[in-house]
């Protein structure tokens, strides 16, 4: 799919994921650790959108949008089946999700970075697969070294965990819908990924 030079491309559609997929990747950034509301890009309209206000004061505690060209489905979804040694989990059907840690201030989404993966984090929506690539932007100067999430301090993991464990919680209900299985390294990020531009081929007819 080539990128259209003469008009804004869809974020999800018509720009390319990177030259250098899975090892660095290109980011959709959605929200940022100053957003008091959620935004999320329109599938339709390619345009970012007010999903909704953030119903209590959860802050997200990085750069968190998703990877153009993914999807989350089957091929995706087996490796969620595989740990949990299950065969009903499906794709949430939604592009890959990535959080980019790094020490810059940036005060708005609606933009692009290049990041490299170094570990993910393992969610169920309902059963539905919702994993949460974790990067690093490039070259940064505090995060850029990280290799793997298991460099990360510890507080850092939890603080993700946390937000993607109650940010879809709604006030007065005991229930929590989002569950967190597990953390994994580098190297099945990057097979998530990977599977995540497969299911996208699927997806468009690309690949049968």
């Amino acid at each position: 799919m080539k990128e259209n030079s003469t008009h804004k491309a869809h974020p999800w559609h018509g720009i390319s994921p990177g030259s250098n997929v899975p090892e660095e990747v290109r980011a959709f950034i959605e929200i940022v650790p100053t957003d008091t509301v959620k935004y999320e890009v329109d599938k339709q309209t390619g345009y970012l959108s007010l999903d909704r206000p953030q119903k209590f004061s959860n802050i997200v505690p990085s750069l968190y949008g998703f990877i153009p060209r993914t999807y989350c489905d089957a091929k995706m979804a087996e490796l969620t089946n595989a740990a949990l040694a299950r065969f009903d989990i499906s794709g949430d059907h939604d592009p890959l999700d990535i959080c980019v840690l790094t020490e810059k201030d940036v005060t708005h989404g609606d933009i692009l970075v290049t990041a490299r993966p170094i570990g993910g984090l393992r969610l169920l929506d309902h059963d539905q697969a919702d994993d949460k690539i974790i990067a690093v932007l490039k070259n940064d100067a505090v995060y850029g070294n990280y290799k793997d999430i298991d460099e990360l301090p510890l507080s850092i993991i939890r603080r993700l965990v946390h937000y993607f464990t109650t940010y879809k919680d709604i006030p007065g209900e005991s229930s929590q819908r989002m569950k967190f299985i597990s953390t994994y390294g580098s190297e099945v990020a990057k097979e998530v990924i990977t599977r995540s531009l497969e299911d996208y081929k699927i997806l468009i007819g690309e690949q049968q």
